[in-house]
């Protein structure tokens, strides 16, 4: 049984920092999709983060553009696990932070933001962004 299972959410002021993990279960996702999205109440659900692999050990990252320059995601493939840097966080990066992987380890570079072509999902971490 696959399981995603972030931690590291919190209440941060306005300008601070936390940093994200997710762990995953149950199979190896080295080379395959490993991202970010998140939910604020009464929206819904977006993208954050997401890295894709072009061969070898090499993979690139993809950033939502409200987040560029501030978050940075991370991958640890022997750990088989996925973090999000945190940093300058504002009031409106206050959401529910999902873990999320995908089973298609091609996934076409236009996609690679759409909700549907992750498969798996953590249960969420929240993180407050208030003084």
């Amino acid at each position: 049984q696959v399981q995603l299972v972030e931690s590291g959410g919190g209440l941060v002021q306005p300008g601070g920092s936390l940093r994200l993990s997710c762990a995953a279960s149950g199979r190896s996702f080295s080379n395959y999709p490993m991202a970010w999205f998140r939910q604020a109440p009464g929206k819904e659900r977006e993208f954050v983060a997401t890295t894709r692999w072009i061969g070898g050990s090499a993979y690139n990252k993809y950033y939502g553009d409200s987040v560029k320059g501030r978050f940075t995601i991370s991958r640890d493939n022997a750990k088989n696990t996925v973090s999000l840097q945190m940093n300058v966080l504002k009031p409106e990066d206050t959401a529910v932070y999902y873990c999320a992987a995908s089973s298609t380890r091609g996934l076409i570079l236009s996609t690679i933001t759409n909700i549907e072509k992750y498969d798996y999902w953590g249960q969420g971490t929240q993180v407050t962004v208030s003084s």
